[in-house]
């Protein structure tokens, strides 16, 4: 009884009927979603030798969720999340298939992969913020940082076990087979939506202007000191610490010396350390929010990626990647788990806009610096510049925050 008591407990979210369509058409398409992801850089930077434009692809993927999150934000709590996440998994499917045809055929060029980045990028400025605010209708408050850690959890197993696939289809079958397999597998998580019947939070329409919307989420965020210092801390770590898609492939080649089975297994070694620490917050989920995680986590990112630089022993650099993404996955964790539970759902949409716009959004600014540093430094620069900048700028923002709360109590102490 104990045993059955404990299994509740740590997978509570999956008592939910709704969270278990939803997260089982997951475990399926996100394995062929890092299946083409893993392809995709390799394809890139084999056809341009280019760390600079490896990195400006993620402009294009992510560049839509930079400028449209905030404006979508306003919207998608007034329409029907399942309808949504319908439409943005068939776009997502139509475009694999597309890539895998061009590449079928021979006639795959650089910019024909850029403008299906783009369109990948329209359709994730939609999913991203939809996704995040269906968690709360799917399992409720009560459940809710459970379902986010079993998610991140299958997440971060299709990023051990689809790199480890992509490598293998890469030197058997080639990308192709990767971009076909990751076309159909958005299948089955079509399917499980269309399966999910809940009663959706969705707001009146009203006739307020757009802007003024988005500028009362950046107001509401900004009065709240919880998520202000989060949003802050999510700036930094997501800038300069999210770019390992970037760096591993230009890391793999030019530093080891290795080719796509190292680097498919340096991505899967991040992986697992991801996964690690998604298995980490589910059997914490019921311990509640700890601030103390997320800052350790940000200092420690930096850390661990800064030590990159001192060693070219490959298993020495794939356990420091271990620690990277195990790092990186309780700190986006903790954060999303403190802003979902310190927000109301009459902003919920746009907040969440905001946090999808910081982790995908940023990618452009991150994998732009990341790879403009390799091409002007060398690859073994590009972990060792962003662990530094995040490490000095995380500690400027603790430094700040200190002297803003001993400010606020010398004013307390002065009104008395």
């Amino acid at each position: 009884m104990q045993l059955i008591s404990k299994l509740n407990s740590t997978f509570s979210a999956l008592k939910h009927k709704n969270f278990r369509y939803f997260w089982t058409g997951q475990c399926i398409s996100l394995m062929g979603t890092w299946i083409q992801r893993t392809a995709q850089a390799w394809l890139v930077y084999s056809i341009t030798k280019s760390a600079f434009l490896l990195g400006l692809l993620g402009v294009f993927q992510f560049g839509p969720v930079f400028l449209f999150s905030l404006f979508i934000g306003v919207f998608i709590d007034r329409f029907s999340k399942k309808k949504l996440l319908i439409l943005t998994q068939v776009i997502f499917m139509v475009q694999s298939l597309v890539l895998a045809y061009l590449v079928w055929i021979h006639v795959a060029k650089y910019w024909h992969i850029a403008v299906l980045a783009v369109i990948f990028g329209f359709a994730q400025t939609i999913d991203l913020p939809v996704r995040q605010s269906f968690y709360v209708e799917l399992v409720g408050k009560e459940d809710l940082m459970n379902a986010i850690s079993l998610n991140s959890t299958v997440i971060n197993l299709a990023k051990i076990v689809g790199p480890s696939i992509a490598g293998i289809l890469m030197v058997k079958l080639g990308t192709t087979t990767c971009f076909f397999i990751n076309g159909i597998s958005f299948i089955p998580v079509i399917y499980g939506i269309c399966r999910i019947k809940v009663k959706e939070n969705k707001l009146k329409r009203n006739n307020q202007n757009v802007i003024k919307e988005i500028k009362d989420g950046i107001k509401y965020i900004a009065d709240n000191d919880i998520l202000k210092f989060t949003v802050l801390l999510m700036i930094i770590v997501c800038v300069f610490s999210a770019n390992s898609e970037v760096i591993i492939p230009v890391f793999t080649s030019e530093i080891l010396k290795m080719g796509a089975k190292e680097y498919s297994f340096l991505l899967s070694a991040f992986g697992v350390g991801a996964l690690s620490g998604a298995i980490f917050m589910v059997l914490r989920s019921k311990l509640g929010l700890s601030k103390t995680i997320q800052i350790g986590d940000a200092i420690l990112i930096s850390i661990a990626q800064i030590f990159t630089y001192f060693f070219r022993q490959y298993y020495i650099v794939a356990i420091l990647i271990v620690f990277i993404g195990f790092f990186y996955l309780t700190f986006l964790n903790m954060s999303n788990s403190i802003l979902q539970l310190n927000i109301t759902n009459e902003y919920r949409g746009r907040v969440m806009s905001i946090y999808s716009l910081i982790t995908s959004g940023s990618a452009p600014i991150g994998n732009s610096f990341a790879g403009a540093v390799m091409q002007q430094a060398g690859a073994g620069f590009g972990y060792f510049s962003c662990g530094v900048f995040t490490l000095l700028l995380t500690i400027a923002l603790l430094i700040i925050k200190s002297k803003s709360k001993n400010t606020l109590k010398k004013m307390a102490m002065t009104k008395l």
